[in-house]
């Protein structure tokens, strides 16, 4: 039997455990002892959180159960997080301390927020990924800025998650009737960076129409706030300050600490380099798909759009290295759509040069982001047609 542990429950192995289910009807390739390892039962879908927060969206609309996915491809499922790997051994450590030996590998752990510099904001900094963790606490930051007059909300990153979930907070204190201000902090290099300059007007307009206030300066954490450093000299007075009762961090990615003494091969930023085909150049018995890993043939941006389309790809190779079949390559798209969420049912549509925005974007987003839940969904996986 080979062992196949799929580790993380990611949107790049939900292809993989609906390649294992196919096989498993069709009486495909046997031989696998295959499972999954993911820290809860559900995957929150990234492209709902701005929808959920703003309060379009149920906890049970934008999140797919695992359970039935993993039992319909005759995976096992275990409920933790991996904590350590040593490669050369091909063994996980898990967080309850478990030790998991494997004969093939996939990555699909993601990654964390960067919280590097907003320390000193200890229970008020809520960073945006782990996702888990986010969907648990915004309820609970809501409760606290309804009992809270003037509350001040600071949002600290400029990049389409920072814009998305400013607004969307902004539209969720206005549904809530609290008496709050939300702020919007993008660093240097501007609002919305690799987006044309009419998407960057257009997430303009909806922020000074929201009432939400747009600071280009270099953010860090203080006790009750956030301090600004809009690029003085040295010898100037104290940055500025934005007092915050909490501050979300939307401030780009970093990978998971314990990949630093894994063994693997990693790029210079610390994410698991792979080649075209998602394989670890240190190791071949070991794949990585989403935000866990760095191509090394091309670049290509952290967005969950590519590993949805690269998990079709990773699920072939996996059971292609098991049969001892060639491998085929994620050849990345030139330029991949976006669609921004921008508070109320309304959303702007991102697509190289080309833009627009209105109600209609959001429609298209919300059928999108609705047949990606449906398609996984547990009446789906005990019919097998989401596997069709």
């Amino acid at each position: 039997m080979t062992r196949l542990i799929l580790a993380g429950g990611g949107h790049a192995h939900l292809s993989v455990l609906e390649r294992l289910a196919q096989n498993r009807s069709t009486g495909g390739a046997t031989g696998i002892e295959a499972t999954l390892i993911t820290p809860s039962a559900f995957q929150n879908y990234s492209g709902m959180l701005p929808g959920w927060i703003a309060g379009h969206y149920t906890l049970a609309e934008c999140r797919i159960d695992l359970r039935p996915l993993a039992a319909a491809a005759g995976v096992r499922l275990i409920l933790d997080s991996v904590a350590g790997m040593d490669a050369g051994r091909h063994t996980l450590i898990l967080a309850s301390g478990l030790a998991m030996a494997y004969d093939l590998l996939s990555l699909d752990v993601g990654s964390e927020t960067d919280t590097g510099g907003f320390e000193a904001l200890g229970g008020r900094l809520l960073p945006m990924k782990p996702l888990d963790d986010f969907f648990a606490r915004w309820p609970q930051l809501l409760a606290q800025a309804q009992q809270t007059r003037d509350y001040r909300l600071v949002v600290v990153g400029g990049g389409a998650a920072g814009v998305e979930i400013a607004l969307a907070a902004r539209h969720a204190f206005g549904q809530a009737g609290i008496d709050g201000r939300v702020d919007l902090v993008a660093s240097a290099s501007g609002l919305l960076p690799g987006h044309a300059a009419g998407v960057v007007r257009r997430a303009q307009r909806c922020l000074v129409t929201a009432g939400i206030v747009l600071h280009h300066a270099r953010a860090s954490g203080e006790t009750d706030g956030i301090a600004l450093d809009h690029g003085t000299p040295p010898g100037t007075p104290p940055y500025p300050r934005l007092p915050a009762h909490a501050v979300i961090a939307a401030t780009g990615a970093r990978p998971l600490g314990w990949l630093g003494s894994s063994g693997l091969g990693l790029d210079a930023n610390g994410y698991v380099a792979v080649d075209a085909q998602h394989r670890s150049m240190s190791h071949p018995q070991v794949f990585a798909a989403g935000d866990t890993c760095a191509r090394q043939d091309v670049r290509m941006a952290r967005s969950g759009v590519h590993a949805v389309h690269a998990g079709p790809v990773l699920a072939h190779n996996l059971l292609a290295t098991i049969a001892g079949e060639p491998l085929c390559s994620y050849p990345p798209r030139p330029r991949s759509l976006y669609l921004l969420a921008t508070g109320p049912r309304r959303a702007i549509a991102s697509w190289g040069p080309w833009s627009a925005e209105g109600r209609w974007v959001w429609r298209w987003k919300d059928r999108i982001d609705r047949s990606f839940i449906r398609r996984f969904s547990p009446e789906a996986a005990t019919s097998g047609s989401c596997f069709d």
